[in-house]
């Protein structure tokens, strides 16, 4: 006879463990939490209720908030009514709290009203492994993410939307205005004026969404980039590399250690485009990992002359690929990089090995541009694969040296942009899959700063804890 496990009977009387301690195993990661929020200065780090009222109920010590907050954002339990839930039915919360269940509105209070102590908590475990060695090489690959808002794609408005949606509008009012007219050379009936009766409600109501659609463009074209978003005001339209894709959101730019995949820096933007980010996200890489000089990997979304030139500046040597937008290379003519530059003439020479040389030097956008030319075009054999005017002239700008330097390093370093995917799209990947499908719970940019800081410090912990093991973890942190 086949046999199974037996269940036990629910009315049967046990005896538990006397201690709660017992349930929680040495190598249980909670014992990493409490470990390391007990570690902390909670009010050097600007928490508030670290020193009680006088008066009053009594509140809870920021210590046993922020310890449930980590534990709900390393389990993939973010919203404050999961976590009160948590904290009356799962042993390891109540271990880690010392019994302790406070209400849905205290907790999401603490994570509403501490968003730049959390940021701070979130930059004390990067140090932490800097001082455990896990940071010991200069070298991090930079890159940047689209996180979803608290706000739908209907309830953005640009220029565009709204044209769009007032063409909709307008179509449907022409539409029911024809059901009507149709309507008015029929014989009378109950069911015609029923009819009647709707469409005009219907009429009604887009009369009142085309003047909600009016405001909202008053809005939309006072705002600074001509985009506003109703839910959460700070949230904006971005781009995603699905062709005809895209998210109302965050752009979330990271810092990642090439050697153990920790996150090292991290920044939440609502700019939709990564080019002028490097430069800020390379310069906080290296005030943490407190080095002289950092080398950075990047994707072509941040290639931007200015930038490469203010991380040679700070000390930083960034590999990236240069992104391929010659109007000339698409319409199949020569491109600038079959134009090879000659260093001790300062001139150019052409793919019919003419020499450019250089005419003048004039300023656009702040950068200092020099051209070159040469008259002998007009002459040229191949001139039709190279330009369609009277001749072609190359823009090279002062700081060009650079931008052929990080170019060499990518072609010496192939597979750069291999270790710069295997690095940082690990931790995108990892925090999106513990966020759900909703991504971020808060609103406006502080807030949502402060959520994504709780998500770095889970993902670094977890990081930790499998590189080090749990024991050995803590043995550091009390160290």
């Amino acid at each position: 006879m086949r046999r199974f496990v037996e269940e036990a009977d629910r009315g049967q009387r046990t005896l538990l463990p006397e201690c709660l301690d017992d349930f929680i195993d040495e190598s249980n990661p909670v014992r990493v939490i409490d470990v390391f929020v007990d570690a902390l200065g909670l009010a050097g780090m600007g928490f508030e209720g670290v020193e009680p009222a006088a008066t009053g109920r009594p509140s809870y010590h920021p210590s046993v908030l922020l310890k449930l907050y980590i534990y709900g954002y390393l389990n993939r339990v973010q919203s404050s009514r999961r976590l009160e839930r948590e904290a009356g039915r799962n042993v390891e919360v109540m271990w880690l709290l010392g019994r302790l269940a406070p209400d849905h509105k205290t907790i999401a209070d603490f994570r509403k009203d501490n968003g730049l102590a959390l940021r701070k908590v979130c930059a004390r475990f990067v140090e932490l492994c800097r001082e455990m060695g896990l940071l010991a090489k200069a070298s991090v690959a930079i890159d940047g993410s689209k996180f979803k808002a608290v706000n739908n794609r209907d309830r953005n408005f640009t220029r565009a939307k709204v044209e769009r949606r007032r063409a909709q509008l307008e179509e449907s009012v022409a539409r029911y205005l024809s059901q009507l007219d149709t309507a008015d050379r029929q014989e009378p009936s109950e069911a015609l004026a029923a009819k009647v009766t709707r469409l005009t409600e219907k009429l009604t109501k887009l009369k009142g969404e085309m003047g909600k659609l009016a405001a909202y463009e008053k809005q939309m074209l006072a705002s600074p980039d001509q985009q506003i978003s109703l839910t959460d005001p700070d949230s904006r339209s971005m781009a995603t590399s699905g062709r005809g894709s895209g998210v109302v959101g965050y752009n979330v730019q990271v810092a990642v250690d090439t050697d153990h995949h920790l996150i090292i820096a991290h920044e939440v933007t609502n700019s939709g485009s990564d080019r002028a980010q490097l430069a800020n996200m390379a310069r906080q890489a290296k005030a943490v990992l407190k080095t002289e000089t950092l080398e950075a990997v990047a994707d072509r979304g941040s290639f931007s002359g200015p930038e490469i030139l203010a991380c040679h500046e700070a000390g930083i040597t960034v590999t990236l690929p240069k992104p391929m937008t010659s109007g000339a290379k698409s319409d199949g003519r020569f491109g600038k990089q079959d134009f090879v530059y000659l260093p001790e003439e300062d001139a150019y020479r052409c793919p019919a090995g003419e020499r450019l040389p250089y005419r003048y030097t004039n300023e656009e956008a702040d950068k200092m541009l020099r051209r070159y030319w040469t008259n002998a075009c007009k002459n040229c054999s191949i001139k039709p694969q190279c330009t369609p005017g009277s001749e072609r002239r190359i823009t090279r700008w002062e700081h060009e040296n650079l931008l052929d330097a990080v170019q060499q390093r990518l072609d010496a370093s192939p597979l750069a942009m291999r270790l710069r995917r295997e690095t940082v799209e690990h931790p995108f990947g990892t925090m999106k899959a513990r966020m759900g499908a909703t991504h971020f719970l808060t609103q406006t940019l502080p807030k949502v700063a402060a959520e994504m800081a709780l998500s770095v410090l889970a993902y670094n912990l977890t990081r930790a804890m499998n590189i080090l093991g749990i024991r050995p973890l803590i043995t550091a942190i009390t160290a």
